[in-house]
């Protein structure tokens, strides 16, 4: 019986966890149980959803890798750290812009949506003698929904195009530089939309012909928690998943109906507490299992980082950062080559943190291409318009199985456009975002007889409460802080006499 093995460029790929001294240890995750990663990852900077008092926060810290490039922080984290708050519930989810390592987006409890700019002078003097903590605020605030925001996602192409995942079972996407609602979620050029629900269902929108799905499928039979990722700029779409029998399920789905292709059952459920990593090479329809890498420290979240700041020296063709209950560590995936040239054949062109078309150019019908940059020189081209995946109808043709959403107020917050970065390696410049005064909305009268600025002075005042009991909350727990320090250094001395 012969024995063939399927070759393979990514047959031999390995996970390499960093040493200790470049991962984060002391992280205080949230201790919420809404399913997202919990962290986050641009070029330069991280995100975790943070398990703090006084309503909600998350931590923003320089990406730990010896790659980054990003200033330095102790392995160690102090307890009290820089925190992102503003919003009055916790947060569910942050996403970083594709086209700024800078921006970051966050959903929460509260209904809010809120976007954050990151000053690197943040970090100067990190737990120095005699350092404080400063706290971030957001550049921009929009009441999304009465209901919590379970998840944000920026668009991969189009600039200042926000998509936000509401508890009421709709997506809506946010237009920063002219807010406005529409339904979708995005395939790698933002032309089509794929969602799970807990319905069981498989949806795909069509962004730019209207909220309703343009088809539905079904999906995994159990009733637990479903991802789904576009196979790159494929008309395939990838699910994790469950079976009736709670068996974990990794599935491969065509377009055009929403059929099955290949479905495969990797283990039972071992629910809370693994903390291994399965990776596979998808190609003509077929998942083929490459490796695994194992830990027995299991993971609260997963993220992994553009694939423009990949270290090709290493052969690296992934970069992660695993979360877990107190600490965060990179995990470099590794194909062994001997040669130090590039291998152009694992690191084809990645997408630039450029974005190829405009929020305006986007929402009025241009065709979607998407900038690409080289990993061997960085040069950065246009990749030619993606091609809507085939369908056995047209895709804009709606579908009357999934009904439209209900219209959402327009947020009356309007920032400034955020310029465009020269190149894909010169220097992201810092976008200012201004929110204008609130006595630019419309005047309308509300039911109880109030007027819109009768109403935006009560908000600003009920806001103004919110940051003052906020600050006091963080004063005490600075106080706390210095207190356990004396009563450290106290102990010490008495065992020194």
């Amino acid at each position: 019986m012969s024995r063939f093995v399927r070759a393979s460029k990514y047959r031999h790929v390995f996970g390499q966890p960093a040493k200790k001294e470049h991962g984060i240890d002391n992280i205080k995750v949230t201790s919420s149980a809404w399913d997202t990663n919990v962290i986050s990852a641009s070029g330069k900077y991280i995100s975790v959803n943070w398990n703090s008092s006084g309503g909600g926060a998350f931590a923003i810290l320089p990406a730990p890798s010896p790659f980054s490039g990003a200033p330095g922080i102790p392995t160690k984290l102090p307890d009290i750290v820089p925190l992102a708050r503003s919003h009055t519930a916790p947060v569910l989810d942050t996403d970083w812009s594709p086209h700024s390592d800078s921006i970051v987006a966050s959903g929460g409890e509260d209904g809010n949506v809120m976007i954050w700019q990151v000053d690197p002078s943040a970090f100067e003097d990190w737990n120095t003698e005699g350092w404080v903590p400063r706290d971030f605020g957001p550049v921009l605030r929009i009441d999304a929904s009465p209901r919590k925001i379970g998840q944000v996602l920026w668009h991969p192409a189009a600039q200042h195009v926000l998509a936000s995942a509401v508890g009421d079972l709709t997506v809506k996407l946010w237009d920063l530089g002219a807010p406005n609602p529409h339904s979708l979620a995005f395939n790698p050029t933002g032309q089509l939309v794929a969602t799970t629900s807990r319905d069981r269902k498989l949806r795909l929108f069509d962004p730019r012909a209207g909220g309703e799905a343009v088809r539905v499928g079904e999906g995994h039979s159990g009733i637990k928690s479903v991802r789904v990722v576009w196979i790159g700029d494929r008309d395939r779409i990838a699910t994790t998943g469950f079976s009736r029998m709670s068996d974990r399920q990794v599935a491969v789905w065509e377009t055009g109906a929403l059929k099955n292709v290949k479905m495969l059952t990797l283990d039972q459920s071992a629910g809370i507490g693994d903390g291994n990593i399965r990776y596979y090479e998808y190609e003509n329809d077929n998942l083929y299992a490459l490796d695994e890498h194992k830990s027995s420290e299991p993971q609260r979240g997963m993220c992994f980082v553009p694939r423009r700041v990949v270290n090709t020296s290493d052969c690296e063709i992934a970069r992660a950062y695993k979360l877990t209950a107190t600490a965060v560590e990179p995990i470099a995936f590794i194909v062994p080559r001997k040669s130090d040239s590039f291998q152009s054949d694992i690191f084809p062109p990645a997408p630039s943190i450029e974005p190829s078309l405009s929020a305006g150019e986007f929402f009025s019908g241009k065709p979607v291409s998407l900038k690409l940059v080289s990993l061997e020189n960085g040069v950065v081209s246009t990749s030619v318009e993606a091609p809507v995946p085939a369908t056995s109808t047209p895709v804009a043709t709606r579908s009357a199985t999934a009904p439209a959403p209900q219209p959402v107020p327009v947020p009356s917050y309007r920032p400034e456009p955020i310029p465009s970065p020269v190149s894909a390696h010169a220097p992201v410049p810092s976008p200012e975002v201004h929110i204008p005064p609130s006595h630019s909305a419309s005047t309308y009268v509300s039911d109880d007889g109030k007027t819109t600025a009768a109403l935006q002075e009560e908000n600003d005042r009920v806001n103004a409460e919110l940051r003052e009991a906020r600050a006091q909350i963080r004063n005490l727990e600075l106080q706390v802080e210095s207190l356990k320090a004396n009563a450290r250094k106290a102990a010490a001395a008495l065992l020194d006499n």
